[in-house]
């Protein structure tokens, strides 16, 4: 059985929204590892990404990024699939955060449209939304950075 890109998009879709760790699929020439966790052994082999330039960040009407203290790291909210950023739930209605808002643990942030699915996409952290990196209903790539939090 070969297997297509979509088919392969659709199973890091599906892969991503499960509880399974570590899949091994073998498809004719196609071999494909994946692994998933925060404490991955050293013989993993690297994960790469295409580099996309940065977008401009998106600010609240009339207002600037709040810069972070030097002694403070920002976090990212990184892409966890590839799809469609969308600030808001729908057209005609507000975007999820604004540039400067504070935001806590586990609150949506914004959706990536993949594959006709949307999908909510949380805060990892307590804190303040100092930059939105990505344009609404712009095309975005695994791991690409969609906006930065100054944790709390």
């Amino acid at each position: 059985m070969e297997l297509d890109l979509n088919q392969v998009r659709e199973l890091l879709l599906m892969f991503d929204q499960t509880s399974v760790t570590e899949l091994n699929l073998k498809s004719g020439e196609l071999e494909l590892q994946l692994r998933k966790g925060e404490h991955l052994s050293s013989s993993s082999p690297p994960v790469v990404t295409a580099a996309s330039p940065p977008a401009p960040p998106v600010l609240a009407a009339d207002s600037e990024p709040t810069p972070p203290p030097a002694n403070r790291k920002t976090v990212d909210i990184a892409a966890p699939m590839v799809g469609t950023f969308y600030r808001a739930p729908a057209p005609d209605e507000p975007p999820f955060v604004e540039v400067g808002d504070r935001v806590t643990k586990g609150q949506v942030v914004c959706i990536i449209e993949a594959m006709k699915l949307m999908n909510e996409i949380e805060s990892e952290v307590n804190g303040q939304v100092v930059e939105i990196l990505v344009q609404n209903a712009a095309p975005i790539e695994y791991g690409q950075p969609l906006m930065r939090i100054l944790p709390n």
